[in-house]
């Protein structure tokens, strides 16, 4: 599955580079062109002699090269790959990735990549538990990075944990797992709304949810990854999205309403994880609303049903995937919500799991079809995003 696949293969400091050889052979050894990014102190572990021998490529080390002067474009780089690989990946590493500290051409490489990251962390076991480094790499997955975890051993305390890089065989094989999925969506045209709508009350007020839009546009990439045609309809969102992904941007549930019927008969599959409003203020107000007295009633009435609408537009040849979150009651309200919208099946989430769904990086889901439910741990959503592709995968 790596044949012919363009790999730049990111290298860190650490005791673990000199794995870095035989990430190279496996790689190479399945068929991949192997272009190495070396920090300055992954010089020091390993020479870039070496290195270039195996990949009979020259390493690039530094923005220029010190003995013509000639430019390492770390934005023809991001271009060329279909992957990048940084193992091993140090602490240090991981911190300036995840905020954007540019200091090296690797991570100005990274910055610049447009194709899939994968990170194999390489530290000391105590480091890799700290709070700091826990919270970096759970920046870069909710960034839709792809983590290789580390090996188990033991702390200072005594009690296991991890650390160490995972070995070379299983790194690669990572890659060849990613890229053996990554076209079971190709040639499915794949409709997802995400994000919250805007209900206008005055030209300056509405009314909205906290929904941030995470959940969809993970699901976007994800789709887009696996080689589908993508359509995001999404509300008023701060995220962007892979330009290789049809945007359509609305505002409220009206619109998202119109785009949705409009695009649906020609798609395969429709996933609605927007936070659409279930109500809409009766009147709008041309003007902004003056406080002029003690108390404003404002009479709402229901929205049109996107989900509802699309259950019974669906052919036999369609499929729908619908989310409830709820509150109360879940499973049984989202049964419900199975049989009503005519899904395939539902994303259930819950208010009550603390730290996932409405603004957060992580999410606790279950699945819920006509034949029972498949519950899942609490992860980021990128992740979650590939469990929820995977189910609708068994369906197509």
């Amino acid at each position: 599955m790596l044949k012919g696949k363009k790999i730049v293969l990111g290298i860190t400091g650490s005791i673990a580079t000199y794995k870095s050889c035989l990430v190279i052979r496996e790689l190479i050894k399945r068929g991949a062109e192997v272009q190495v990014v070396i920090t300055p102190s992954g010089k020091e572990f390993i020479t870039p002699i070496t290195l270039s021998a195996l990949t009979r490529k020259p390493v690039v080390s530094e923005f220029f090269a010190q003995r013509d002067g000639t430019w390492n474009s770390h934005v023809d780089l991001g271009l060329w790959a279909d992957a990048m690989l940084i193992a091993p990946c140090t602490a240090s590493t991981l911190g300036k990735m995840a905020h954007g500290i540019a200091d090296n051409i690797l991570i100005t490489t990274y910055l610049s990549m447009k194709a899939p990251v994968f990170i194999a962390p390489a530290m000391d076991l105590d480091m890799y538990q700290h709070h700091s480094t826990q919270a970096n790499l759970l920046q870069l997955k909710a960034y839709g990075n792809h983590i290789i975890e580390p090996v188990s051993g033991f702390l200072a305390s005594g009690l296991e944990g991890k650390g160490r890089m995972e070995e070379p065989e299983k790194i690669v094989e990572t890659l060849e797992m990613f890229f053996s999925s990554a076209d079971d969506l190709k040639g499915k045209r794949i409709m997802i709304t995400a994000g919250p709508t805007y209900e206008k009350i005055d030209p300056v007020r509405f009314i909205g949810n906290y929904s941030s839009g995470k959940m969809g546009f993970a699901l976007a990439e994800e789709c887009y990854q696996r080689g589908a045609e993508v359509t995001l309809i999404s509300g008023p969102v701060v995220l962007s999205c892979s330009k290789g992904i049809k945007r359509i941007d609305i505002e409220s549930c009206e619109e998202m309403y119109e785009q949705a019927i409009t695009i649906f008969p020609h798609q395969d599959v429709a996933i609605l994880c927007a936070a659409v409003a279930d109500f809409q203020p009766e009147n709008v107000a041309n003007y902004k609303i003056k406080r002029e007295k003690e108390d404003l009633v404002i009479r709402l009435k229901p929205t049109r049903d996107i989900a509802a609408t699309l259950g019974k537009m669906k052919t036999n040849e369609q499929h729908l995937i619908a989310f409830a979150l709820e509150t109360n009651d879940e499973e049984s309200n989202a049964r419900r919500k199975l049989e009503r919208k005519h899904a395939d099946f539902i994303v259930l989430n819950s208010t009550r799991n603390l730290g996932t769904t409405f603004q957060n990086n992580e999410n606790k889901i279950t699945i819920i079809n006509r034949e029972g439910k498949k519950e899942y741990a609490k992860k980021p959503k990128i992740d979650v995003a590939k469990d929820i592709v995977d189910e609708l995968a068994t369906l197509l």
